[in-house]
């Protein structure tokens, strides 16, 4: 058997190839959009990609599916209850897909969504104990899959966890210890919260230190599975739903297309939205009035999403050579009105002064100071629940970075705002996008909230 795992840092994302040797038959599941990894792997080592299967639809990145499908002719293969719209082949839970002697076996495992499936995959034919299971987004490492997200479209999430329940406790619990465990994401992932950064588990290590794995009731494991979840990001809905769709393949080669200053400038103009993908501090230097600074250093894909909406025209500005993954990873999330990008960026802002606008970034000893002061700012975090459990600056208003586009009329406008996530990351985001939808004297906290709280306990 031939097993490879890829794994998407910016996404938490695993996907893998499985194939048997003797025959050259091979299956790629779960799959990013851009699929040369895949592809180039498969032609070093004589394989035939003949099926792609996903474990679910997801929600946090548009898979590969219909590029692998026009690419190699392979047939695409989903849990019993899916409908798509593109060709589909539905496989029953029990079923087995011989490649040769390496046998993958359907476990339908519903739970984060209705359509979810399993897939353990057996080596030999005759093995008694499995190789392993791609659990996709059911059964993480140290976690379970969230049964909350608007990905489950038709059910609710109590249904849902109820479905999970069966499926981790009884279905995936009932393996062997010694069958390895190899999930569709991992630590950073909206899609549970609890996420390890191991990359794959035993189900037996799983039984023993997996908190949703241990023995329990029902009800005991809808209210552990359900508490404490992040926000999700606002395009996860947008991506459950096109996965479903009959849609556009991605041509990487096509996205990445360098605009003259006149043609960024005049799309600008027009409406499209400038996605400055720069480091926070470069941003706040100078940067084009009402830009949306989403570093591409960081959960950039995930992050966009959460401040952009699906269909608006997009144009980049990014760090010199970053160009070409600034739009990968756009697309990636489903993202595909981005229309070019703007070449030596910082030659073209000097002629346009008129255009260009500053951050305002506080430190956190200006920050305490102005706390003090007669005319306090608001203080906006834009963490997330479990975050600011740990701690939070009192009096602070909490809006999450992936509920703020929604809740923009919760926030005074009357007073100085300041910022602020943990680090200092998800902080420009939300000033940039703050600062974006008209709204005055917006500063975001340097080092964020680890800084306040250094300052405090020395003080």
């Amino acid at each position: 058997m031939l097993f490879t795992q890829y794994y998407l840092d910016c996404l938490s994302h695993a996907s893998y190839l499985i194939a048997d040797e003797g025959t050259g038959r091979a299956v790629v599941v779960d799959p990013k959009r851009d699929i040369t990894d895949y592809l180039a792997d498969a032609e070093e080592k004589g394989l035939t990609i003949e099926a792609v299967i996903n474990t679910h639809f997801h929600a946090d990145f548009v898979a590969g599916h219909l590029e692998l499908a026009e690419r190699t002719g392979a047939w695409i293969g989903y849990g019993s209850r899916a409908e798509t719209e593109y060709p589909s082949r539905k496989l029953a839970d029990g079923e087995r897909i011989a490649l040769g002697d390496v046998v993958l076996e359907i476990m339908e495992t519903p739970g984060h969504t209705p359509e979810s499936i399993s897939i353990v995959v057996h080596e030999h034919v005759d093995d008694t104990v499995p190789y392993g299971v791609l659990t996709g987004d059911a059964l993480f490492i140290g976690d379970v899959g969230r049964p909350d997200l608007l990905a489950s479209l038709g059910s609710t999430a109590d249904e849902l966890g109820r479905m999970l329940y069966d499926s981790v406790q009884h279905k995936l619990m009932g393996l062997h210890d010694d069958v390895r465990v190899f999930p569709a994401h991992g630590a950073g992932s909206a899609c549970g919260k609890n996420l390890s950064t191991e990359r794959w588990s035993t189900i037996g290590e799983q039984r023993r230190t997996n908190y949703a794995c241990r023995p329990m009731d029902e009800s005991t494991f809808l209210a552990l599975v359900t508490a404490g979840q992040p926000a999700a990001p606002s395009y996860f809905a947008y991506d459950a739903v096109l996965n479903r769709k009959q849609r556009g393949v991605l041509d990487t080669e096509k996205i990445v297309v360098a605009l003259s200053a006149e043609d960024f400038l005049a799309r600008r103009a027009s409406g499209a939205v400038v996605v400055d993908s720069r480091d926070p501090q470069e941003y706040a230097a100078g940067h084009l009035r009402g830009s949306i600074n989403v570093p591409v250093d960081g959960r950039f894909a995930e992050t966009a999403g959460s401040v952009l909406k699906p269909g608006t025209p997009l144009l980049v500005v990014a760090p010199e050579g970053q160009e070409a993954q600034t739009l990968v990873r756009l697309a990636r999330v489903g993202f595909d009105t981005a229309e070019g990008y703007l070449p030596e960026p910082e030659s073209v802002f000097v002629t346009v002064p008129e255009e260009m606008e500053n951050a305002s970034r506080r430190t956190a000893a200006a920050l305490s100071e102005d706390l003090r002061g007669d005319e306090p700012p608001v203080v906006l975090d834009v963490r997330n629940q479990g975050e600011r459990d740990q701690g939070a600056v009192p009096g602070s208003l909490h809006i999450p970075l992936a509920e703020l586009p929604a809740r923009l009329g919760e926030v005074p406008i009357g007073r100085p705002i300041v910022v602020h996530c943990a680090g200092g990351y998800r902080s420009s985001v939300a000033a940039s996008l703050l600062r974006a939808e008209g709204v005055p004297n917006v500063s975001d906290l340097l080092g964020g909230y680890a800084a306040f709280e250094a300052l405090h306990q020395t003080v």
